[in-house]
C-alpha cells in the first residue's frame, strides 16, 4: 500500500464511524462497560464521533502531506496504549500506520474491546492492513516505542525502551483560564471540558485559574446542566468520598451538589473535584502557566482568546495535528527511525 491508499482506508473508517447506528453501538458499548465501568454509552459514542472527526478527508490528507509519503525503512513500532478513556490509543495507531510502519500494539487491559473492534473494522475496509497490525502481549520485537502512562510507569518504560528510539509520555492534565467576564452561556460550555469521560482524560480540565476574589456562583450555576454525572455510581462514590474527607478535615471548598471546588496549587485533582488558583494580572497568570507548561496538555478559555488556548467546550475535540504532550508523533516516525 502507498500512503494515498492508507489514507483512503482511514477516510472510509471515519465514514463508517460517522454513520454507525445506535443499535450497533449500544451492544458494543455494553461489552466495553463490562470490561471498564467508566465506558458507558454516552462516552463511547463521544469517542467514536471524535475519531470520525479526526478522519475527515480534507484535514487528514492535508496533515499527511506535510510529511514524507513513505518511510526510509519499514520498522516495527511498539505502542503501549492507555485505557483511561475509550480508544485513546487511536491517534498513535493512526500515526504508525499512515507512516507506513508496522504497528505492534499492546492494548490496555481496560480497553481491549473497543480497540480490537476498531482494528477489525479497519482491516475489513483494507485487508492489507492485516500485515501491518499485530496485537501482542509483549513488545520485545519492536524497533521503536511509543508509550503512554503515568509518571511512575514512565520510569519503567524508560528503563526498558530507552536504548531505542522512543516517545514516552508522562502525566498531563488540562486547565481553564477564567476572567470573570464570561457569560452564563460561555461558562456552561466549560462543562464538557470538566465532565466528559468523568474527568479521566488528560484533556479534562482539572484546574481553574481565576481572578482574585472571583465569584464562583455563576460558574457553579452554569454547570448544573452536567449534574447527570451523578447517575454513574463510580462518579457518585468519588463525589461522596471526597466531600466527606473535606468535611471531616474542615477543608474550605465550594459544592454545587456534584462538583467540589477547592483552592490548591496542584494541577491534577481527584474525580469530582476541580482545583483553582487565583491571579492578580495577566503577567502573573502567564508566569504561573509557564511554570507548569510541561505538565499541561491543553488550556481552554472563553472563545480561545487566551494565547494558545482552545475555546470552552473544545478540549475533548482535538484535531489530527493536536499531538499528545505536544510531541509530533508522525515526524518522529518519519525522521527518527
Amino acid at each position: 500500500m502507498n500512503q494515498s491508499e492508507r489514507l483512503a482506508a482511514f477516510v472510509a473508517l471515519g465514514q463508517r464511524l460517522a454513520t454507525i447506528s445506535t443499535d450497533e453501538l449500544t451492544p458494543l458499548a455494553a461489552r466495553a462497560r463490562n470490561q471498564n465501568a467508566w465506558f458507558d454509552l454516552p462516552n463511547v459514542t463521544h469517542a467514536v464521533q471524535g475519531i470520525a472527526h479526526l478522519l475527515e478527508e480534507e484535514p487528514l490528507r492535508h496533515w499527511a502531506a506535510r510529511y514524507p509519503a513513505e518511510p526510509a525503512t519499514v520498522r516495527q513500532v511498539g505502542v503501549v496504549m492507555a485505557g483511561n478513556i475509550p480508544m485513546v490509543g487511536f491517534h498513535d495507531l493512526l500515526c504508525v500506520l499512515v507512516s507506513g510502519h508496522i504497528l505492534l500494539a499492546k492494548l490496555s487491559a481496560d480497553d481491549t474491546v473497543l480497540m480490537q473492534w476498531l482494528i477489525d473494522e479497519l482491516v475489513k475496509i483494507e485487508p492489507l492492513f492485516a500485515d501491518f497490525i499485530k496485537v501482542v502481549p509483549r513488545l520485545n520485537a519492536a524497533d521503536a516505542y511509543i508509550a503512554t502512562g503515568s509518571d511512575n510507569t514512565a520510569r519503567y518504560f524508560d528503563y526498558y525502551f530507552g536504548k531505542k528510539p522512543h516517545i514516552i509520555r508522562l502525566n498531563r492534565s488540562s486547565v481553564a483560564v477564567l476572567t470573570g467576564r464570561e457569560t452564563d452561556a460561555e461558562l456552561g460550555q466549560l462543562g464538557p471540558d470538566i465532565f466528559q469521560y468523568y474527568g479521566l482524560g488528560c484533556r479534562n480540565v482539572s484546574k481553574l485559574y481565576v481572578p482574585r476574589d472571583y465569584d464562583f456562583t455563576p460558574l457553579l450555576d452554569a454547570l448544573q446542566t452536567c449534574e447527570g454525572v451523578l447517575n454513574h455510581h463510580k462518579y457518585q462514590n468519588n463525589y461522596d468520598y471526597n466531600k466527606s474527607i473535606m468535611l471531616v478535615n474542615g477543608v474550605p471548598h465550594l459544592d454545587n451538589g456534584f462538583l467540589l471546588v477547592k483552592r490548591d496549587i496542584a494541577l491534577v485533582s481527584p474525580i469530582s473535584v476541580v482545583f483553582f488558583e487565583d491571579y492578580t494580572n495577566e503577567i502573573e497568570l502567564v508566569d504561573k502557566l509557564t511554570d507548569v507548561a510541561a505538565r499541561i496538555q491543553c488550556v481552554v478559555s472563553s472563545g480561545g482568546l487566551f494565547a494558545g488556548s482552545f475555546p470552552f467546550g473544545r478540549a475533548q475535540a482535538p484535531g489530527v495535528t493536536d499531538y499528545a504532550d505536544g510531541i509530533d508523533t508522525l515526524n518522529f516516525l518519519m525522521s527518527e527511525l
